[in-house]
């Protein structure tokens, strides 16, 4: 318990009321005034409400004497709780702050300015009426505390405005991406859904998935800019890419995504992501799979190889149908025929390039390929069964054959039967 003082000094306190709020309008113009130049729209705040803000003043006035008087006789711990009026309403002001888009610091800058005026005005005040030094060092004390107390409630209203604002926006952007990703991809609900989430429609989008199972990649999407609208599924990790093939902006992704296993879809329209999604799924498979090998996959670079892997089944099928002549040689011999006649495909009959591929003799080339006329028959001489062998054997080969290291169509090269 600290010692009271002399009951002057409890007659000394309770004078101070009436004398501080005598004061409150000039207290309250100098800190309109001092606030004018650098924070005209608080200024502008305290002129506009001023009726509120003359109670609030003046129900700081009674808590101050009150909290002083407390604690003068009382533990230190033992302190009087701010009002709830005024406690709410820079509450209320804190999540303006944030509404308006402005700094928290500007905010407690400008009561860092308040209390010094209120602190000189008190001070003055005291001393006029005769305060003791210890009732003044505890008036001193209380008009800190309430300013902090008032500046902690501004900051708890502005970060939970902040933290209400950043759910509510992630439950909007959230609902975006289904409509984008959905049969509603085309209609005036995804514009209005953009214009709620604060995302401006692109002319052009591609949308980034990553193995789920890949954590790398799981960090690299929380790490995109804001302009990206995360995808979060159950059985799809990503998100959607605005404008994909502006100047710079591929090689970023290239470089932010290297090592994650990503998958870049290819650029379409907003209303065609939901047929782009599901191309890029496909790429995804194939990349984990390790038939494309490129880190990251650009889905717009691999359109012939996607399509010719989109279905396992059909591919296999077709590539017994084409090499069914071959099936009753030894495997060793097959799988040198079946690489001949894929680098043969690709390097469009030159035997020179074929033999440079596979390092063998070029007159090794013509004894194979003249093995293959007679098993293939018409077919190596008919462009349509040319077209057929090429997608059967020129992204490459299932069944442990190996084709060669040469440049597959659309700019692919095949490499031990993976794209690369």
């Amino acid at each position: 318990m600290r010692p009271t003082d002399p009951p002057a000094d409890a007659a000394s306190l309770e004078a101070l009321v009436p004398a501080l709020v005598e004061r409150l309008p000039h207290l309250l113009d100098e800190v309109r005034r001092l606030l004018s130049a650098d924070w005209p729209d608080y200024a502008q705040f305290l002129a506009e409400e001023k009726a509120e803000v003359g109670a609030a003043a003046e129900g700081f006035v009674r808590w101050l004497v009150e909290f002083a008087e407390r604690h003068l006789s009382e533990p230190p711990g033992d302190l009087v709780p701010a009002p709830t009026t005024p406690v709410a309403l820079f509450e209320e002001i804190g999540r303006v702050q944030w509404r308006e888009g402005r700094d928290l610091s500007e905010l407690l800058s400008a009561y860092q300015v308040g209390a010094r005026v209120a602190w000189q005005h008190v001070a003055g005040t005291a001393l006029d009426v005769g305060i003791a030094p210890t009732a003044l060092a505890a008036l001193a004390e209380a008009v800190f505390a309430y300013v902090d107390r008032l500046s902690s409630a501004s900051a708890r209203g502005y970060v939970t405005e902040q933290s209400e604002s950043v759910a509510t926006r992630e439950r909007l952007r959230d609902d975006l991406v289904e409509l984008l990703l959905s049969d509603r991809s085309d209609s005036a609900v995804v514009r209005a859904a953009a214009s709620r989430a604060g995302w401006q429609l692109p002319r052009e989008a591609a949308v980034i998935l990553v193995d789920p199972d890949n954590p790398v990649g799981q960090a690299m999407l929380s790490r995109l800019d804001a302009s990206c609208l995360p995808i979060r599924r159950r059985q799809l990790t990503g998100a959607i890419v605005p404008d994909p093939v502006r100047p710079g902006r591929r090689q970023r992704l290239a470089t932010a995504l290297h090592g994650t296993g990503a998958v870049i879809g290819h650029p379409v329209r907003p209303e065609q992501l939901p047929a782009s999604v599901e191309i890029a799924e496909i790429a995804l498979r194939l990349s984990r799979a390790g038939t494309l090998t490129n880190d990251p996959v650009f889905v717009a670079e691999h359109l012939d190889a996607i399509i010719v892997h989109r279905d396992a089944r059909l591919l296999d099928a077709l590539r017994r149908q084409c090499l069914a002549p071959l099936d009753g040689l030894t495997p060793g011999v097959r799988q040198r025929l079946t690489e001949t006649l894929a680098a043969w495909l690709r390097h469009l009959g030159d035997r020179q390039a074929v033999a440079a591929e596979l390092r063998i003799h070029p007159q090794t080339v013509r004894y194979r390929m003249a093995r293959l006329h007679e098993l293939l028959g018409p077919t190596l001489g008919d462009p349509a069964g040319r077209a057929s062998l090429t997608l059967a054997l020129g992204w490459g080969l299932g069944g442990g054959e190996q084709a060669g290291a040469a440049s597959a169509p659309g700019g692919a090269a095949a490499v031990d039967g993976r794209v690369t």
